[in-house]
C-alpha cells in the first residue's frame, strides 16, 4: 500500500532515523562550513529559513494530496508520521478525546543522535519543527503547542494538540 509520505521517504524500507543520519552526513559539514565563512548567526539563519521553507512546502503538498477535511488531512499525515517515527520514540498518551490529544515523548533516538553530534538545533529543524508543519495541514482545525523538547535538553517533549469543535 502506498503511503501518503512515500515521496518524502524515497525508500520506505530505510528507517526515518537512518534517513535522518544520511541527511546529517551532508548537512552538518555544510552547516559548519557556512558558519566558518559567514559566522554562526548568519549561517544558522540561512539554514533555518531554508529547512523551514522546505518542511512547510513538503507537508502542505502532502496535505493537498489527501482528500477530506483539514482535520482528516492532519490525522492521515500524523498517523503515517507516527508509524515511521514511532519506532524511534517512547511516548505516554496523557489525553485523547474529541477536544485534545496530549502526548509526552519520554525518549527520542533522534534527539540522542543530534545531541551526540553536538547539533541539537539542526535536529530541531529537521525533526521537531515538522510537527508544526503537520499540524498546519489541519488548517486551523488542529493546533499544536509544545513547551519543551528532549532535543533542547528537557526531560520530555510535550505535544498538546487541540481540535476545533466539529
Amino acid at each position: 500500500m502506498t503511503s501518503v509520505i512515500d515521496g518524502y521517504l524515497v525508500d520506505p524500507q530505510v528507517s526515518l532515523l537512518d534517513k535522518t543520519r544520511i541527511q546529517a552526513q551532508v548537512l552538518v559539514p555544510v552547516l559548519r562550513a557556512l558558519r566558518a565563512e559567514l559566522g554562526k548567526d548568519r549561517a544558522d539563519v540561512l539554514v533555518t529559513q531554508a529547512l523551514r521553507d522546505w518542511s512547510k512546502q513538503l507537508f502542505a503538498a502532502i496535505g493537498e494530496g489527501i482528500e477530506g477535511s483539514p482535520r482528516r488531512k492532519w490525522a492521515t499525515i500524523q498517523s503515517v508520521w507516527g508509524e515511521v517515527s514511532g519506532k524511534e520514540v517512547e511516548v505516554d498518551v496523557l489525553r485523547q478525546d474529541k477536544e485534545a490529544l496530549d502526548i509526552d515523548v519520554t525518549r527520542c533516538r533522534f534527539a540522542e543522535f543530534f545531541r551526540g553530534l553536538g547539533e541539537p538545533e539542526l535536529g530541531a529543524l529537521l525533526i521537531c519543527a515538522a510537527d508544526f508543519d503537520i499540524a498546519a495541514a489541519g488548517e486551523g482545525e488542529v493546533s499544536l503547542e509544545r513547551a519543551q523538547t528532549l532535543m533542547q535538553g528537557a526531560p520530555s517533549c510535550t505535544f498538546r494538540y487541540k481540535f476545533a469543535p466539529r
